[in-house]
Parts: C-alpha cells; structure tokens; sequence
C-alpha cells in the first residue's frame, strides 16, 4: 500500500469514481468531509458503496468515540465487508482496543483491520512516545495536522516553504517511531494544498526517504505523485538485489559493495526495498 485516497461517504459519484483512480486504497470518510447534517446519509451511502466489486482495499474512517456515531458507524461499515476501518481521534493505545472489542463482538472478520489517525491532539501526541501501540487488528498509524493545529490554537501548521513546522513535525516523527515499534504502516498525513505538485512531490520524497510507508491523498491529481515516490526506482531494486546477493555469499556478517562496508542493517533495508516491490 502506498497512498490511500479520502472521499466523500456522502457523495455516491465521487465514490464510484475513487473505483477507478490509481489509488492503492480507499477511505469512505463518514468523518471530516461530512456536513453533520448529512452524516446519516453518509453512513447508508457508504454502506451501499462498500458492495461494489473492486480489487482495491477499501476502508471506512469512522466518527469518533465522543461524538456518539461510532458504534452505528461501525455496524454500517461491517456490513459491507470493508479491508478495515480507520479511528480518527485515537489518543492513545486504548482507543484502539476499545475498537478492536467492538470489532470483535460485531463479528468482524479477524482480517479486518484498524488504522489509527493518532496525533489529532496534544495528548495523542504525547501517547505516541509512551504507549505500547502493538495489537493484532492495528494495521497502520496516520498522524494529522489540521486537527492538531486547532488544538493548539496554531495560526498554520506548515512554514512558507511548504513544511511542517516545528510542533508538527515533531507529531510527524513520533507517529514515524510508534508505528514502526508496533511493526505496523507508517502513513503520512494529506498535502492539502492538492494545485502544489511540486510541494506534494518534495514531501511525499522525504517521507519515503525517511520511512514512511504510505501517504493519504484528498484528490485523484495527487495519486501518481505518492505512489511514484513510495515506489523503489529501478536504481534501488539493483542496489538492493545486490546486497541480498553479496551478503548471501558472505562468510561473516560484513561484506563490501563498490567499497563501502555492508553489514546486516544494509541487508535489512535492502529486503525492505524488494518487499516493496515484490
């Protein structure tokens, strides 16, 4: 999975259309993009959308646990067999559970997963460094900047050149570390300025090069740019084929390629790159 792309659980056009973007998933939003007024149209729409036959992975961002919506939220969503559901607002790992309970006593498939958005608030911020995140339905860890900007009462969320500033990065990088502790998808948060290719380009490059696995998208224009940047160019395949092979090879746990030393970190990230090319 390399981008995900929000829409509109209320707009039935604008879901059939995300069927046939580059999109690697898709998130029904009952959430954000909702008016409240139409959030219990948003849920039947949904709820029909999720019955439409498509190979790509499909999943449901649910309202939060303090607006009172999830639990029928939730019910709608299963009924449509969805690759998972992703809780806004998580702030902390508990959240999670609670969902995963839930899950569990709606009869979910074990192969139903959660996605966390888990930097919304200045307290999910902080439970990103102090939480066991590990749980076996919890498939990736999003972090967010528009809500956590009104949180803290933040003016702009990113600098004039484009990128997060100070406090948004350090949500950024803490969401990077959690989900890779838990061994879960790091997804980084939406460019939501969708006219700036080159500004989508430059951050989706830096997110991959810093390990993000994935990166979610608010238009159908920025799919190619996320999913080029979290693809291994060829350049990297041959680096990384490279590295499995002279290693394989190795009598000790070093090993040399064009004279730089390899050792077993080199051949952890060259396996990653084929991973993600396999």
């Amino acid at each position: 999975m390399r981008s995900l792309l929000f829409i509109p659980g209320d707009d039935a056009r604008k879901l059939e259309k995300g069927l046939g973007t580059d999109a690697d998933a898709l998130i029904f939003d009952l959430e954000d993009s909702v008016a409240e007024a139409r959030k219990d149209q948003a849920r039947h729409i949904t709820a029909q959308a999720l019955h439409a036959e498509t190979s790509k992975q499909r999943f449901v961002r649910l309202n939060p646990f303090d607006t009172g919506r999830l639990p029928a939220d939730l019910d709608a969503a299963l009924a449509g067999r969805p690759d998972g559901v992703i809780l806004p607002k998580a702030n902390s790992a508990r959240a999670v559970q609670r969902l995963a309970r839930l899950m569990d006593r709606a009869g979910a498939d074990p192969a139903c997963s959660i996605i966390a958005i888990a930097s919304e608030t200045p307290a999910a911020v902080q439970a990103l460094s102090r939480d066991d995140w590990h749980h076996p339905r919890l498939l990736g860890l999003m972090w967010g900047a528009e809500d956590l900007a009104a949180e803290l009462g933040a003016s702009r969320n990113r600098a004039d050149d484009g990128q997060p500033t100070q406090p948004f990065r350090l949500a950024r990088n803490l969401a990077l570390m959690a989900a890779k502790a838990a061994g879960v998808l790091a997804i980084d948060t939406v460019y939501a300025d969708f006219r700036d290719a080159a500004g989508l380009q430059r951050e989706a490059e830096e997110a991959a090069a810093d390990g993000f696995d994935a990166q979610a998208a608010i238009h159908p224009a920025q799919l190619a740019i996320i999913n080029t940047a979290h693809t291994p160019t060829a350049e990297a395949v041959a680096w990384a084929e490279r590295v499995v092979a002279i290693m394989s090879e190795a009598t000790t746990g070093v090993a040399s390629l064009n004279g730089q030393m390899l050792d077993q970190p080199h051949l952890k990230q060259a396996k990653r790159i084929l991973g993600r090319v396999g």
